[in-house]
């Protein structure tokens, strides 16, 4: 009879711990799974799924009901392997059941069954899905009561843990994700620069990649038509802002095809052709406009070309559909673009850049992650650092890199040299 209910005692002890293995890869199954990859299964009628998805939607309750069920059948286990070791051992029953259980639980209880779910989230998600719906059914009362005290207990402390708000935002969780398996190598470079600029376009704003008023190719209205048409053939834009009296004043968007179809009807007479009727209005955009809403916009109005004026209406540059696609699919060139140097690496690891090349651009083609909130381009972003217009000479050290001015134009830096604080270190010792 005595070995009979040590028998009892012991098959308890395996069911219980069988019971906290459960739950300890429940809960590691259900908070690492997918909830994309949960959604699609469930688009596709997967009823598991749909269960998953409601119970990771308070995932407050969900933890609280397992950890409750958790630590039930532990504390219960310890409690009859202690007795089981006292009657064995006697007294000294209490210090082998506290080693054997660690160990047990630990192994068995935590460790391999985590380390399994794991490694096959989903499957074991949708495994334990419906009888943790059970079991999160039964134990409502209880978690509610403890959620409760917790949230009561916090507050005593000044802590209010009653706003839902998530620390992260959907876009961060996705960028965080993207940035994640590019570092595992489930993403290559090119795939997250792509993913990572389409979550960019809300938080970017035109003034950001814009062609700066300095270097847009505009045309005096004021000259013969031969001589407009001439600049128009001889540039390789398509659409070029027509101005008048002042490059402040733009009258109006004159594009290629429109004027070559104009001369067309007219025989190819310059003077027969009515140079601003062919020519479109202007659109002016805020350059506080973000890119995903002018990307609507150019959607919207089916256009690709847009001024960009400031609060006071001064002209500050222009921006296009391509500069916005750009920011997604990286540089697009065509066999009209002018290649314009502004980046070359040397041999001793350093980067000779033009001061006008924007820093989003630099960080995406050697893969840097110099900031761009301040500035928009890498001459800005050293004056900014260093609170003054360099002279050439001057080298300041931020960010891990090192700045080296190498050449200025009146008040701009023109050209510099970038140099990683690695390539420094490695330098010096050798």
């Amino acid at each position: 009879m005595v070995s009979l209910g040590l028998g009892v005692i012991l098959g308890a002890i395996v069911l219980l711990l069988l019971f906290s293995g459960f739950f300890s890869g429940s809960e590691t199954a259900l908070t690492a799974a997918s909830r994309a990859r949960m959604h699609r299964l469930a688009e596709e009628g997967n009823k598991r799924a749909r269960i998953v998805l409601r119970l990771t939607e308070d995932r407050e309750r969900l933890i609280g009901a397992i950890l409750l069920g958790n630590n039930l059948v532990n504390i219960l286990a310890s409690a009859l392997a202690t007795s089981l070791f006292l009657a064995l051992f006697g007294d000294a029953g209490v210090v082998y059941a506290t080693l054997v259980m660690t160990a047990v639980v630990l192994i068995f209880a935590e460790v391999a069954p985590k380390t399994f779910a794991i490694t096959n989230t989903d499957r074991v998600a949708l495994a334990v899905s419906q009888p943790l719906r059970i079991i999160i059914f039964l134990f409502g009362p209880v978690t509610a009561a403890v959620q409760f005290i917790v949230r009561h207990t916090f507050r005593i402390f000044g802590l209010d843990v009653d706003d839902q708000q998530q620390v992260l935002s959907a876009h961060e969780e996705l960028r965080g994700a993207i940035n994640l398996h590019h570092h595992e190598g489930g993403v290559v470079k090119i795939d997250r620069d792509m993913l990572g600029g389409i979550l960019d376009l809300r938080d970017l704003e035109v003034s950001d990649i814009m062609v700066h008023r300095k270097n847009i190719a505009m045309i005096d209205a004021s000259q013969t038509n031969a001589e407009i048409v001439s600049q128009v053939l001889g540039s390789p834009h398509t659409r070029i802002p027509l101005w008048r009296d002042e490059q402040e004043n733009i009258i109006g968007v004159l594009h290629a095809k429109d004027l070559l179809r104009a001369l067309a009807g007219a025989g190819w007479n310059p003077d027969a052709v009515n140079i601003l009727e062919v020519a479109t209005k202007p659109w002016f955009v805020p350059d506080t406009t973000t890119l995903q809403d002018q990307l609507n916009a150019f959607l919207r109005r089916k256009t690709h070309f847009a001024l960009v004026v400031d609060e006071y209406g001064a002209l500050m540059g222009l921006i296009t559909l391509e500069d916005i696609l750009e920011e997604i699919v990286g540089e697009i060139s065509d066999e009209h673009d002018i290649d314009v140097a502004g980046v070359r690496v040397q041999p001793d690891g350093s980067v000779v850049v033009n001061g006008s090349v924007p820093i989003r651009d630099l960080n995406r083609a050697l893969d840097w992650s110099l900031p761009d909130d301040e500035a928009t381009t890498i001459a800005g972003l050293v004056i900014h650092e260093a609170r003054t217009i360099p002279e050439v000479g001057q080298a300041f050290t931020f960010h891990g890199f090192r700045f080296e001015i190498t050449r200025r134009q009146r008040n701009q830096i023109a050209q510099m040299r970038v140099t990683p604080a690695r390539n420094l270190k490695a330098g010096a010792a050798d």
